[in-house]
C-alpha cells in the first residue's frame, strides 16, 4: 500500500489539541467538595465509566480522515510481453528436380523433403544449436511454373505442419518449372501488408506484436525459367519495401547426383544445377546472404547462420495497477462522527 498524498497526515497534529482541550474543560468543571470520602465509595454508572467514549470516536474521526485524504492506494504489478519478431517468408522450390536424393542424417532423402524436415527445426527448434523461432511471424510460398501462398504469416506455428504435409513434388509436365521471380514477388507483397494485416485482425494480443524486419528466405536448387517476372525484378521490389532475401542453393551447382546402379554409384546430370550468379546477386542487392547446402548438414549450418543474423527480442513492460482505498476510510470516519454527535445529544449530553 502506497499514499497519494501523505502530506495529509499533518491533520494527526490536532489530536494533542482535542486531548488539551477536553482535559482542560474537565477541570474547570469541578465542584467543591468538604470532603470526597463518601462520592469516591459512590459506584460509577455505565454512562460514567463510557463517559470517554465521545473523546474516542472523534480521535478515530480525525485518524481515519487524515489517512483518507492522504488517498492510500492497493498496486498490482501487471507485467505483459511486447514481441519484437522477425517476419519471415519462406519461399520453397517444388519442382521436379528436387525430387534429387541429398544426405540427410545418414539417409537419402529427396531435396524437397529435407528442405521441409529442417525447416520445420529452424521454426520448431531441436536439440541441437536452433531454438526454434516462437516470436516470429512464419509464412510459406512454393512454386514450380507458378507460385501460390501455402501458409499466410501466423504466429500460430502448430498449424505448419498440416500445411507442410500438403506440400508435394510438382506431378504434371506442364505445371514444372522455376518461376523464381515471381515467388519473390508474391512473397514481399505479402511482407509488405503484414502489419495491415495484424491491425485488421484487431486481437488483444496482437496488440503487443511488432515486426522488427522482413524477411524471405529462397530455397531453389535451379535457375529461373519461367514466370512473368524477372528475380532482379522482385529484388528490387523487396529491397523498395525494406525487405531482405536470404538465398540457399539446394544440392550442388553442377546439376550432378550421385545414384547407386549395379555398377556401383555414380553421378548423373538432374538439370542445370543452382545458379549461383543469381542468388548471389538477389542476396547482395537486398542485404541478405547466399550460401550453398550439399546436405541436410549443410542446410542446418546455414539455418543457423540466419537464425543469428535475425534475432527477435520480447521485452517484459511493467506497470503498477491501483486501487483507491480512501473511500472506506472515509466512509467509517463519517460513521464515527455521527455516532460521535449522536452520543453527545442524547447519552452523554451535558447541561451547563
Amino acid at each position: 500500500m502506497i499514499f497519494a498524498s501523505p502530506w495529509m497526515f499533518l491533520f494527526l497534529l490536532l489530536i494533542p489539541l482535542v486531548l488539551f482541550y477536553h482535559f482542560f474543560r474537565q477541570q474547570r468543571g469541578a465542584l467543591a467538595f468538604s470532603s470526597t470520602v463518601h462520592p469516591a465509595a459512590v459506584k460509577r454508572s455505565r454512562r460514567q465509566q463510557l463517559f470517554r467514549l465521545p473523546l474516542i470516536l472523534r480521535i478515530l474521526v480525525i485518524v481515519l480522515l487524515s489517512v483518507g485524504l492522504a488517498r492510500p492506494q492497493e498496486g498490482r504489478e501487471k507485467v505483459f510481453d511486447v514481441s519484437k519478431g522477425v517476419a519471415i517468408e519462406m519461399v520453397v522450390d517444388r519442382s521436379g528436380s528436387m525430387g534429387a536424393e541429398m544426405e540427410f542424417d545418414g539417409d537419402r532423402l529427396n531435396r524437397l523433403e529435407v528442405v521441409k524436415r529442417v525447416f520445420k527445426e529452424f521454426v520448431k527448434g531441436n536439440d541441437q544449436v536452433l531454438e526454434g523461432r516462437p516470436n516470429d511471424l512464419i509464412g510459406m510460398i512454393t512454386f514450380a511454373r507458378y507460385a501460390e501462398t501455402v501458409c499466410p504469416l501466423t504466429l500460430a506455428h502448430g498449424a505448419l505442419d498440416k500445411f507442410l504435409d500438403n506440400v508435394q513434388l510438382v506431378k504434371q509436365r506442364q505445371e514444372d518449372g522455376t518461376a523464381i521471380g515471381d515467388a519473390l514477388a508474391l512473397a514481399a507483397a505479402r511482407l509488405k501488408t503484414a502489419e495491415e494485416n495484424i491491425a485488421r485482425a484487431g486481437r488483444e494480443k496482437e496488440k503487443t506484436y511488432e515486426i522488427k524486419s522482413k524477411i524471405i528466405v529462397l530455397l531453389t536448387d535451379g535457375e529461373n525459367n519461367a514466370g512473368k517476372r524477372l528475380p532482379h525484378e522482385a529484388a528490387t521490389l523487396a529491397k523498395e519495401w525494406g525487405i531482405k532475401i536470404y538465398t540457399i542453393g539446394v544440392g550442388n551447382s553442377d546439376g550432378l547426383m550421385k545414384i547407386d546402379t549395379f555398377f556401383g554409384p555414380q553421378m548423373i546430370r538432374t538439370g542445370r544445377g543452382v545458379d549461383k550468379k543469381t542468388l548471389a546477386a538477389l542476396a547482395e542487392n537486398t542485404g541478405g546472404i547466399f550460401r550453398l547446402a550439399e546436405d541436410g548438414d549443410g542446410l542446418r549450418s546455414i539455418y543457423e547462420e540466419i537464425n543469428q543474423l535475425e534475432k527477435s527480442e520480447v521485452e517484459s513492460v511493467r506497470y503498477m495497477d491501483y486501487r483507491e482505498l480512501y473511500p472506506s476510510f472515509v466512509a467509517l470516519a463519517l460513521a464515527f462522527l455521527v455516532l460521535e454527535i449522536v452520543l453527545q445529544t442524547t447519552i452523554f449530553r451535558k447541561i451547563p
